[in-house]
């Protein structure tokens, strides 16, 4: 394998325990930075576009240009950490994040809002892989895996907990101020680190793959555009099409070229092991499967609940605790039934939570009748996920954790798109074809807010137009059909992801040589 011609240096551990408890908050507390600057723009959306003179499409460009950025770099720079040092990484990264958030904070047009968010994913990328290396790098066998637990529990969590930071930041200050909740966050993490984090890097006598980077970042940057594209552009949309083919050829392209290569940047015959692979599957999925599922829940709490920004975020609070807590109680699980029964009982109860929330959700039901399936949902995500994240980095060596580390989290994002793309889809289709079969007896007024959302449906109520209200009704009974069509599209995805975790899930090992 490629790895032999790779010098092996084996890490310091750090033995002692006050140590490991300021390196693992130091690390959570910059993951915690980059997945809430992954969500907190989604409740400042109105008066970021009123602010700034820009359209919806603009905004949803400031949001998207964050997340394909951090993206197509998680992969190089991960590795970058690797060979050049992981602490000096670290650092550039929080300070390139903190500054491009300032400059967002500051920003007078979109323009301004785009540079800045294009640089806070360059940033977010060189923190990310790095807060997870850091944990396998230096934490011995016995803490490793609860370790890994709590990274994992604030990676699932802390989009949430930012979602919720930010809409109260946006609903008592203003929208400028959500930029704050990362520098603050950034900062905290750079003096922690200053006292805690020792430098680990690869001792490599081969030249950094360069090429190897350059064709990663193209086609990941061609799959996240073609799924963030394909929904609104359309999915034969010419933009769509081309980010299709270089992902593609991109993907193609990367794995002849690293098969070739003495040093790849990713070895990609390591996905020959049962490990890797599963571990990788499953983290697709399970993130797929969440963000088709907030797309929806988010939506239904403020159109067809009626509830403002900063409740809706309250109300996903059930999910994100269980999700933490049942991501750090996974490795004890582990050890007393394995790896794959841990993930594997992590998926019934994510298959069950989605079920309940597709047959008992209603208009008039409102928050109780999804919230058992919430709770259900929430331990699963956090069963399956710790042990998945942990097979990914265990499989491969421990010199290249950053590359581990990158591998998990590119997954992540690429599994949020596909995710919001197809289930997204899915909810779409469903809330449609319940609107056509209730057109016959509405005004065309009607038939437009119904075609274009419940949002329009609902701002047609408040309008106290004479067919408001009924109006409305029947928009949220069809939002509710979209939902439950969404969720089963889940149920099917997460119960086919068992059989084959089931079949081909990870064996026990230990970390590559």
């Amino acid at each position: 394998m490629h790895n032999a011609d790779i010098p092996h240096h084996t890490p310091p551990e750090v033995t002692d325990p006050r140590q490991r408890r300021l390196i693992l908050f130091a690390v959570c507390t910059a993951l915690m930075a980059v997945i809430a600057s992954v969500t907190g723009l989604n409740v400042a959306q109105p008066p970021l576009a009123l602010d700034l003179n820009g359209t919806q499409s603009d905004v949803l460009w400031m949001i998207n240009i964050y997340a394909i950025s951090l993206s197509a770099l998680l992969l190089p720079l991960g590795a970058a950490g690797d060979r050049w040092g992981r602490k000096p990484v670290l650092y550039i990264g929080l300070v390139t994040f903190a500054a491009a958030n300032a400059l967002a904070a500051i920003a007078m047009t979109t323009t301004q809002m785009l540079a800045a968010r294009l640089l806070c994913g360059v940033g977010a990328a060189m923190i990310m892989p790095v807060t997870l290396s850091v944990i396998t790098s230096v934490f011995p066998d016995e803490e490793r895996s609860k370790a890994i637990g709590v990274w994992t529990a604030v990676a699932g969590g802390g989009g949430i907990l930012g979602m919720f930071l930010s809409a109260l930041l946006v609903d008592t200050i203003g929208w400028r101020w959500l930029f704050a909740l990362p520098i603050v966050l950034a900062a905290i993490s750079f003096v922690l680190a200053l006292r805690s984090i020792p430098n680990t890097k690869d001792h490599s006598s081969h030249r950094f793959d360069i090429i190897g980077a350059m064709i990663s970042i193209i086609s990941i940057i061609g799959m996240v555009t073609f799924l963030h594209e394909g929904p609104v552009r359309g999915w034969l949309d010419p933009v769509t099409l081309s980010g299709l083919v270089a992902g593609i050829l991109g993907s193609v392209g990367f794995i002849r070229w690293e098969l070739c290569h003495p040093a790849p940047l990713l070895n990609v015959q390591l996905f020959s092991q049962r490990s890797l692979t599963s571990g990788s599957v499953t983290i697709l999925v399970w993130f797929g499967v969440q963000a088709g599922v907030f797309i929806v829940l988010y939506p239904f709490f403020q159109a067809v609940l009626g509830w403002s920004g900063l409740l809706a975020t309250v109300g996903l609070m059930p999910m994100a605790v269980l999700m933490m807590a049942s991501s750090a109680l996974a490795p004890m699980l582990s050890k007393r039934i394995g790896m794959r029964l841990t993930m594997a009982t992590g998926m019934v109860l994510g298959a069950t939570g989605l079920g309940l929330m597709a047959a008992r959700v209603s208009v008039d039901g409102g928050y109780l009748s999804i919230l058992p399936g919430m709770v259900a949902m929430g331990l699963g995500m956090g069963l399956s996920m710790t042990p998945s994240t942990e097979t990914i980095t265990s499989s491969l060596p421990a010199q290249q954790q950053g590359v581990a580390s990158a591998l998990n989290d590119v997954t992540r994002e690429l599994g949020t798109s596909l995710g919001v793309a197809l289930l997204g889809a899915v909810f779409a289709t469903g809330y449609s074809l319940a609107v056509a079969a209730r057109l016959d007896d509405v005004s065309p007024q009607a038939v437009d807010a119904l075609q274009q959302g419940i949002a329009a449906a609902q701002a047609l109520a408040k309008s106290e137009a004479p067919d408001g209200q009924p109006i409305y009704r029947l928009a949220q009974e069809a939002f509710v059909q979209g939902w439950q069509q969404a969720m089963w599209a889940g149920v099917v995805t997460i119960l086919m992801l068992l059989v084959y975790v089931l079949i081909r899930g990870p064996e026990t090992q230990e970390r590559t040589a």
